[in-house]
């Protein structure tokens, strides 16, 4: 820090001798600029980093020991006053550090704000006999919840204003909103910490009061049985956060009474629960990495306890929907892109009955399917673009939906009757605001319902996308998506550049619509997604090659994907910066320690970044069944490769990019030690003097803040902290 101040110092000397022949009042203000800056000067040098107190604590694994010295960050209460302190401190140092971007910020985030629509209603989608839709109103942060019995709204009921039951909490979330079958009953989880830890409460729809039953340490979701007053809910572990128990409860009666109807005793599942469309059947999903399956009961009955469809099987994934007596199912079984199979519900134990509907293919990945009385809708993607086609069940002909973009991200929703005449899908592209259409079953026609408004002067226009195939290292192409404004780009390499990935878990990060990243591409910034090993992209085998023994390939493609853009001119090489959050945080700690050079700046929120010790303590949120996407240490192997890329324990004594950090304290996905040691260490080690700012949210947990404008001050600050490092202080 003090070279650039130094030099600054300098050029104001000779800009001060250079004025001295000039016009008295000239003098005057080259002085009063003088006095200026070096006040700043004086103000700057008493910012000073926090430095965190180095405490050695040993671990020992495989014969290998690793000293960590910022291990007391740790927390598990969120209590200790030493911790509490050094979190304060490094907020207070990145306000101080940041206090020059204030107007920046005050200003992205009202023309962020300004381009939301204040009042504004969801689309409705019928279940049952209403028709349930979401309205946000004026400055309310939160959506009231309404529903009425004809789609145009004209016996409108309130059934949840979140804005009301927001008041008072710093955090406020409302999850799993399930309407008994009879309409008259409301359940739902509300949380007010941000550990995703949720009490479901229940309300009577007649009165608007709430029931006496309270259920606590839940996932939020139930699922209502046929009579009206069961349910069923998935309790949680509170030290690993895993819901694991399948409990059954009658209202009127105690959380203690409650029947546990099934426990995963294996920790590398997730457990789910949900409903055929038909309502005749209530499923408990398990899911792992590499393998799922489901348990079904019986809606009917209240006494029903779950049999599995099939035995699980490592490496065996399928789920399904249940058309009549039949079971549609999606599975990888011979199948690496998934095929779909069907076959009668009484034989589908044996997986010999299950016959092949849609084969699978090597160039093309089965995604989902949606089932309707007389259709059905298939998803498939292809060279990264997904498609929606729509077969007769009666006649076998087919219809593939068509659209303008050349890359767009489309997905069928809200469609829970089975006797709905039309398909519900989103659609939306890096230039198109996300749309609502009714897609009519027999024809193919499409009705446009709703377009996200943009207000102000948005024109889809003045943007253009792209598609780039860019070729990594290894040979392998990688798919990017690009987005920038016409009349500001020039591909002659000026132009400052926002790269972004994901790149774990098979999540596919597909090309949409954001109004909020206008503030950067009418700023002259071009924004690209590289979609990068680890996603689904390019189909499963994307995936594989991505994950456990092979996940170095996530990080060499995103710097490769850089390389290639600046050579070809999309980004100035001396203005690229790089975004990612979770485990994208962690593509941003590897990437950082591999390629600093390549960045100017780097936005890291919430990362996965301590790999090697986290996987390593079963105790910790989400570890154990995360052994399928990174490997269990435990095992030489394992441990000897997440260690030679966790970004923590490589941290090196290098420059780094300038870096802003984001956390919350009560993230239940990433712990806050992992980023708060990550930083500590960063400090000790690097040899540059960019920026390193930590912020953390001492209400917030992994989602960010609560509520729709307050998020919005978060990423004005990510882009003041951008556009400052690019020179744009407008």
């Amino acid at each position: 820090m003090k070279k650039g101040y130094s030099f600054a110092l300098a050029i104001l000397s000779l800009a001060v001798l250079a004025g001295c022949n000039k016009a008295p009042e000239q003098n005057s203000t080259i002085v009063a600029q003088n006095k200026q800056a070096a006040a700043q000067e004086n103000v700057m040098q008493e910012i000073t980093a926090p430095v965190a107190n180095k405490i050695p604590f040993a671990m020992t694994i495989h014969d290998d020991t690793r000293i960590d010295n910022y291990y007391w960050m740790r927390d598990d209460e969120r209590q200790d006053p030493a911790v509490i302190a050094h979190l304060n401190a490094e907020n207070n140092y990145t306000e101080a550090m940041l206090k020059h971007t204030e107007s920046l910020q005050a200003r992205l985030f009202e023309e962020l704000k300004g381009r939301i629509q204040k009042d504004d209603d969801s689309v409705p989608t019928k279940r049952g006999q209403y028709y349930y839709s979401s309205q946000t109103r004026g400055d309310n942060e939160y959506p009231t919840y309404v529903r009425s019995s004809d789609v145009k709204g004209s016996d409108q009921q309130v059934i949840l204003d979140v804005n009301e039951l927001a008041k008072g909490h710093d955090y406020y979330a409302a999850t799993g909103l399930s309407v008994s079958p009879n309409g008259n009953l409301l359940a739902y989880g509300e949380d007010t910490v941000s550990r995703r830890i949720y009490t479901i409460l229940v309300k009577d729809l007649s009165t608007g009061k709430l029931l006496e039953d309270k259920l606590e340490g839940t996932d939020g979701d139930i699922v209502w049985a046929n009579d009206n007053k069961t349910f069923y809910y998935i309790k949680k572990d509170l030290q690993t956060l895993l819901g694991y128990q399948v409990y059954r409860h009658t209202l009127g009666t105690s959380q203690a009474a409650d029947e546990l109807i099934y426990e995963e005793s294996n920790t590398s599942y997730y457990t789910g629960i949900g409903k055929s469309k038909d309502q005749q059947e209530i499923y408990i999903f398990h899911a792992s990495t590499s393998a799922s399956g489901v348990s079904i009961l019986d809606a009917n009955d209240v006494k029903a306890h779950p049999k599995r469809l099939i035995e699980r099987e490592e490496n065996l994934e399928y789920s399904i929907e249940k058309l009549a007596d039949t079971y549609y199912i999606v599975t990888n079984l011979n199948a690496v892109n998934f095929q779909l199979m069907k076959v009668h519900k009484d034989k589908a134990h044996d997986k010999a009955n299950w016959q092949t509907v849609i084969p699978a293919r090597d160039e093309v990945k089965l995604e989902g399917i949606d089932l309707f009385a007389n259709h059905l809708v298939y998803k498939e993607r292809e060279m990264g673009q997904s498609r929606l086609t729509v077969r007769n069940l009666t006649t076998g002909a087919e219809q593939q939906l068509r659209f303008n973009d050349s890359s767009y991200m489309i997905h069928a929703y809200g469609n829970n009757e089975l006797d709905n005449p039309n398909l519900r899908v989103y659609y939306t592209s890096m230039t198109t605001p996300g749309s609502s259409y009714d897609i009519d079953l027999n024809t193919g026609d499409k009705t446009l319902l709703k377009q996200q408004q943009v207000v102000g002067e948005f024109n889809a226009d003045n943007y253009a996308s792209e598609r780039l195939f860019i070729t990594a290292r290894d040979g392998v192409k990688v798919p990017v998506s690009l987005v920038y404004r016409k009349d500001k780009f020039n591909k002659d390499g000026t132009n400052p550049l926002l790269q972004y990935a994901y790149g774990s878990y098979g999540a596919t990060m597909d090309p949409s619509f954001s109004s909020g990243r206008l503030s950067l591409l009418d700023r002259g910034f071009v924004f690209a997604i590289a979609h990068i090993r680890g996603s689904q992209m390019l189909g499963r085998p994307w995936y594989e090659d991505g994950k456990l023994l092979n996940k170095k390939n996530t990080f060499n493609d995103f710097v490769d994907v850089t390389k290639s853009l600046v050579s070809q001119q999309y980004g100035a090489p001396d203005n690229i910066f790089a975004m990612g959050g979770s485990a994208g945080g962690l593509l941003m700690g590897a990437v950082a320690n591999q390629a600093p050079e390549l960045y100017k700046g780097m936005v890291a929120a919430v990362p996965f970044v301590d790999v090697v010790t986290t996987m390593l303590d079963a105790s910790l949120p989400l570890t154990t069944n995360e052994y399928g996407e990174w490997g269990n240490p435990n095992d030489k192997v394992y441990y000897d490769y997440m260690l030679s890329y966790s970004p923590y324990d490589q941290v090196s004594k290098q420059a780094y990019p300038n870096m802003l950090v984001t956390t919350g304290l009560h993230d239940s996905q990433v712990q806050y030690f992992e980023p708060a040691k990550w930083v500590a260490k960063l400090r000790e080690f690097k040899t540059d003097d960019n920026k390193l700012l930590f912020k953390i949210d001492m209400e917030a947990g992994h989602g960010g803040a609560s509520g729709r404008f307050k998020s919005l001050a978060d990423t004005a600050l990510n882009y003041a902290f951008i556009l400052d490092l690019a020179g744009i202080k407008k």
